[in-house]
């Protein structure tokens, strides 16, 4: 499409300037510059030659005119390249930070037991049955694409796991095999009047979860695809947990990233992944060590030390308990402890945000409410605090009005996980295929990727589709990330379908016969 392709330098999209310099790169596209070379010759003249003529004025004008075609005009038109280059890194790394944010950030599907699927044709698609914990329960392997006499023995091996551990929902990836495996749970759920649901889980990165050492240390007798359907799993019920496991350029949802400084896309990237862990928090008794490295003031070595001091000791009862933990000195402890939860512990304070040195605060405050630590998250409790004046409690408990109210809404909603008020994962039961789909019909889809010309949408069939930046709302949209994140449930409608190129065009926007 950039063949024979020209516009202005300033209103070049960030994108297309990537673009042009892969094209370039790989030797299929060559870019340059174009001037009015007339007018910069004009400026030249004026500011190194005299207002007359003889054959000194023309020797030089010459020499000027030579001088600029052979090392200023290169020397600018690499300037303007370089400047151009730089200023869209920076915007795809925006980009990418904030779709990862909103992907870190999906909200898990919690108290369900998962089957993951891990689809393939060949080698067959591996199970795995996860507990509402992300415990492995059992792994397990179908062949469902290697032809029709292996189709009965998949489908009763799988009714048999659905029965024998409840399971409630399949999570299935979405990589090669992917709808030819939804295909065949859909029609396996219809057969046995199952009321488990599935999903679509995008399964980008697993592959390089599954050949890591952390994937290795954590499962060292399992196969690479049985880790894979682990982690897709796993991604259903908790993606900040299992995601920060990946590296995140791996993890789908950047542009170009592979042609931007890889530094500053690690540095940017890792800064969005510190900020999601800390802004959730982690429950220190079943984080894992790849998680726990993430949280303000600890690091790959300590967050080894917590876990090995737990399966030593069993599960922390407090968190002072944490100061017996190896290296995890006076400071990293203070800057660490309040964004480590304890839910079953000894002290109902340990499960919230407030950090311990406020733990004195919060308890002259529920006890001048007349209620005790034990009454933390009970309803009473909690109209109180809802109806208490900040002002004047703050000036008799002598606490800053800021932390005042950060303190009571730690006690107002313990333990409170800001993911849990986003929608959640779109579950289904049956399938439609691209050749089912129709100009104008309506879906429900979830935002895959946003990239500057628009977002991509998983609609339930092979092929995600693409929302146009002018398709993305009735009014005029300058960025695509102003009107929808990554993980979003939407409503669209089908565009256009060409089955040829595997390309589906969809809008957000009502068409007018629409009801």
């Amino acid at each position: 499409m950039y063949y024979d392709y020209q516009e202005m330098i300033q209103k070049t999209a960030p994108y297309r300037v990537l673009a042009f310099n892969r094209g370039e790169k790989e030797e299929v596209l060559r870019v340059s510059i174009e001037i009015d070379a007339t007018k910069i010759h004009a400026y030249l003249e004026e500011k190194n030659l005299p207002n007359k003529e003889n054959g000194s004025v023309r020797l030089v004008r010459e020499a000027v005119f030579d001088a600029y075609k052979r090392f200023i005009a290169k020397a600018v038109e690499r300037e303007i390249r370089s400047e151009l280059t730089e200023t869209a890194e920076d915007h795809a790394i925006e980009i990418f930070s904030l779709n990862l944010r909103k992907l870190l950030l999906q909200p898990p599907l919690k108290g369900k037991v998962i089957l993951g699927v891990d689809p393939a044709f060949r080698t067959g698609c591996k199970l795995a049955v996860l507990d509402p914990t992300g415990k492995v329960l059992e792994i397990g392997v179908i062949y469902p694409h290697t032809g029709k006499g292996r189709v009965p023995e998949a489908k009763s091996k799988v009714t048999e796991l659905l029965k024998r551990y409840g399971v409630q929902v399949i999570a299935i990836g979405n990589g090669t095999a992917s709808r030819e495996t939804e295909q065949f749970i859909a029609d396996l759920l219809h057969e046995t009047g199952s009321e488990a649901l599935y999903t679509i889980v995008n399964e980008a990165g697993a592959s390089v979860y599954s050949a890591s050492e952390i994937a290795r240390e954590e499962f060292p007798d399992y196969q690479v695809e049985e880790r894979s359907a682990v982690s897709i799993g796993r991604r259903l019920q908790d993606p900040l947990a299992e995601l920060v496991k990946i590296d995140p350029k791996s993890v789908g949802v950047g542009q170009y990233q592979h042609d931007v400084s890889q530094k500053k896309l690690s540095d940017a990237l890792t800064f969005v992944v510190e900020t999601a862990v800390n802004q959730v928090g982690v429950n220190v008794n079943t984080a894992s060590a790849a998680l726990l490295q993430y949280v303000a003031g600890l690091n790959k070595t300590v967050a080894g030390n917590i876990r090995k001091y737990r399966e030593e000791n069993g599960p922390f009862t407090s968190r002072t308990e944490l100061k017996k933990v190896p290296r995890l000195g006076a400071k990293s402890y203070e800057q660490s402890i309040g964004f480590m939860r304890i839910l079953e512990g000894e002290n109902p304070l340990d499960k919230t945000a407030i950090h311990p040195e406020s733990y004195k605060a919060a308890e002259q405050l529920i006890k001048k409410l007349g209620f005790t630590l034990q009454d933390i998250g009970t309803p009473k409790l909690k109209a109180e605090l809802q109806q208490a004046n900040v002002g004047e409690m703050g000036q008799e408990l002598e606490i800053g009005k800021e932390t005042l109210q950060d303190i009571i809404q730690d006690l107002i909603a313990p333990g409170r996980d800001l993911r849990d008020e986003l929608p959640q994962p779109m579950l289904k039961q049956d399938v439609i295929k691209m050749e089912d789909l129709k100009p104008g019909m309506q879906l429900e889809g979830t935002v895959r990727n946003v990239v500057d010309f628009g977002a991509f949408v998983d609609i339930g069939v092979k092929q995600d589709g693409l929302v146009h930046i002018s398709k993305l709302s009735q009014s005029f949209v300058k960025r695509p990330m102003d009107v929808v994140s990554v993980g979003d449930i939407v409503t669209v409608w089908v565009d256009e379908v060409d089955l040829k190129k595997n390309r589906i065009a969809l809008s957000m926007v009502a068409p007018k016969d629409a009801k």
